[in-house]
């Protein structure tokens, strides 16, 4: 007679030492599973309240400037320095890593309005209500780290940091100076003296400036729109539509030979270095202040317009917005993309900064602070994982670009902060939470934003506004002969005419 019986080995269930995981045995057969899908719902749940939970964007400020923050820029070289300027004139190199200026590049007699670094990190352009374009060595990396590392309280400069400074058709070059100057360190270990031999001024400020993300160019904007290159004190080329200011220029970063500007006339404009003069131009009704293009997608740009919205736009199509993206409550200051063409950040005169989804009509994050004052400019990191924003109180802000991301010490198994299983629980918590993002609680809960009182009750307040504005406009419909007064599309309602 045969008797079945069950027989496991010990070795299956069993850890060889106590540090060992236990193991766990799952069948993940959905007909067996019955209520797999109200366990994951669960899970779901459970994982955007702890997002929630563990949130705290914010890392830390960085001081140093006595006025506000007007302009920064990144270096492509060096993954934690970047650049700011302040209304003082003052120029700072800061490292993310310890927040501190490593740097300064004292010249400028008024406000800095515009920065940019060339495309191989070496030179740093400048330009100001002083009617002066600078251009700057920048530190190297290493020289950095040495200043990061350093205690003593002297520095070595070797050499002039400002190259030339261009300016209407006048060029002053600056001497090379060999010294050594000992001075007691009040915000940096690490400082720069420069003696300026001659000094000019010039009756048109600028506004901005760009580099060519592949090339020696670089656009100014003012008066008109100027084309420099390195080697030359004189524009190598002008464009002019109009007689208004123009605002800011940004280069497509797939086609350098194509940069877009804005002007305070309330258009956009696209230019082509290879033509003698623009290519189209959209006029809006209200002010454009900033223009990013999507980095992995040049032939679509973004706008930052003062009706409190950005605009996202197809370059070939600019008869009608691709996307309107809204939720600020005052006038949009500053964009940029980032790295992974994904998402952008935006700083708002409203004293928030938000991140939006390249598609999506609503911020996903707002980050704020009770001491920060309006927000005139903002910029990625360069890997995606931070957002750093300037602001009118004198401070640099570093913020995650995830609010619950933790941070740490890299993994000796892999490349991330986190250990294997660690990353591997994120990823599944992901996973649900995009399964399950439709249903009502999940949504709301994953919606839900903490906000100012001031930003609420303006968020309130326009919202009533313009409920009170679609209901008189379906009104004066109703009440008009049949098809004399057709629906506008909200892509197309803040736009007057295209132009070529």
């Amino acid at each position: 007679m045969k008797v079945k019986v069950i027989a496991r080995s010990t070795d299956e269930f069993t850890r060889e030492r106590s540090q060992d995981l236990q193991r766990v045995f799952r069948n993940f057969d959905p007909a067996l599973r019955p209520q797999e899908k109200a366990v994951e719902y669960v899970r779901a749940l459970n994982a955007v309240k702890l997002e929630k939970i563990f949130a705290r964007p914010f890392i830390g400020a960085m001081d140093g400037h006595i006025d506000a923050v007007s302009c920064m820029a990144k270096n492509p070289n060096h993954l934690k320095g970047i650049f700011s300027g302040s209304m003082d004139g003052d120029i700072r190199l800061w490292d993310l890593a310890n927040r501190r200026t490593v740097h300064q590049f004292p010249g400028h007699q008024g406000a800095v309005k515009g920065l940019t670094v060339s495309t191989d990190g070496r030179v740093l352009v400048s330009c100001g209500s002083d009617c002066t374009v600078r251009l700057w060595n920048v530190p190297t990396a290493t020289t950095i780290e040495e200043s990061n590392g350093s205690s003593n309280n002297s520095a070595e400069v070797s050499g002039s940091n400002i190259l030339m400074t261009i300016g209407g058709i006048q060029l002053y070059a600056f001497s090379f100076i060999f010294f050594t100057f000992n001075v007691k360190r009040m915000f940096t270990d690490f400082a720069a003296v420069v003696f300026c031999l001659l000094t000019s001024f010039f009756t048109n400020s600028f506004r901005a400036v760009d580099h060519q993300w592949d090339g020696n160019l670089f656009a100014t904007a003012g008066a008109q729109v100027d084309i420099w290159d390195h080697n030359r004190s004189q524009p190598i080329n002008s464009f002019e539509w109009g007689t208004d200011t123009v605002i800011s220029v940004r280069f497509n970063p797939g086609e350098p030979n194509i940069f877009a500007t804005s002007a305070s006339d309330r258009s956009i404009t696209i230019y082509d270095l290879r033509l003698s003069s623009p290519v189209r131009k959209v006029i809006m009704r209200t002010k454009t202040n900033s223009i990013a293009w999507n980095p992995m997608e040049p032939m679509n740009f973004t706008a930052a317009n003062e009706d409190c919205n950005c605009y996202s736009y197809d370059a070939r199509k600019l008869s009608e917005a691709r996307c309107v993206h809204q939720d600020h409550v005052s006038a949009v200051m500053d964009i940029d993309y980032s790295p992974t063409g994904r998402e952008f950040v935006t700083g708002s005169y409203d004293r928030t900064v938000r991140i939006f989804p390249y598609n999506g009509g609503h911020s996903r994050e707002i980050y704020h602070t009770k001491r920060m004052q309006r927000v005139f400019s903002v910029k990625f990191s360069c890997d995606a994982s931070y957002v750093i924003s300037g602001s009118d109180d004198t401070n640099l802000r570093l913020w995650k670009a995830k609010a619950s991301e933790q941070l740490g010490v890299e993994c000796n198994f892999c490349s991330s902060k986190l250990l294997p299983r660690e990353r591997k629980k994120h990823e599944y918590n992901e996973a649900v939470k995009n399964r399950f993002k439709h249903l009502p609680e999940i949504k709301r809960i994953d919606r839900h934003k903490h906000l100012p009182k001031p930003i609420y009750k303006a968020r309130a307040l326009r919202r009533l506004m313009t409920d009170a504005q679609r209901r008189k406009e379906d009104r004066i419909r109703a009440h008009s002969a049949p098809g004399s007064m057709r629906k506008e599309q909200f892509r197309k309602k803040r736009i007057i005419q295209e132009v070529e």
